[in-house]
């Protein structure tokens, strides 16, 4: 097994709004993103970061050889318990997850 970030090329997060996070995988290239095409499962990424599969949004976007994932924040934006204001700490998950 081998980590997203060991074959893409960089996995980030950011805010998608003050109720969403969105995470992007750029691959860097098409052999890339087919194999974490075919390795992230939308249900294994759900269960990651406990959300109902309903609830995540995948988006594949082969011209761009990227894999982005959407779902809402656990609190809002700016609430105080928000502990990653800007969203950026989510990416760790999907960056060290075992494919």
């Amino acid at each position: 097994m081998t980590q997203v970030d060991v074959i893409a090329q960089k996995v980030r997060s950011k805010n998608a709004g003050p109720f969403w996070v969105t995470i992007d995988v750029f691959c860097g290239n098409s052999a890339a993103f087919d194999q974490l095409r075919g390795a992230l499962d939308t249900g294994a990424i759900a269960a990651l970061y406990q959300q109902p599969v309903t609830a995540l949004k995948r988006f594949d976007i082969t011209d761009l050889n990227v894999i982005k994932f959407s779902f809402p924040r656990p609190v809002v934006q700016g609430n105080s318990k928000d502990r990653d204001m800007h969203g950026a700490a989510w990416a760790t998950l999907l960056a060290e997850y075992q494919v």
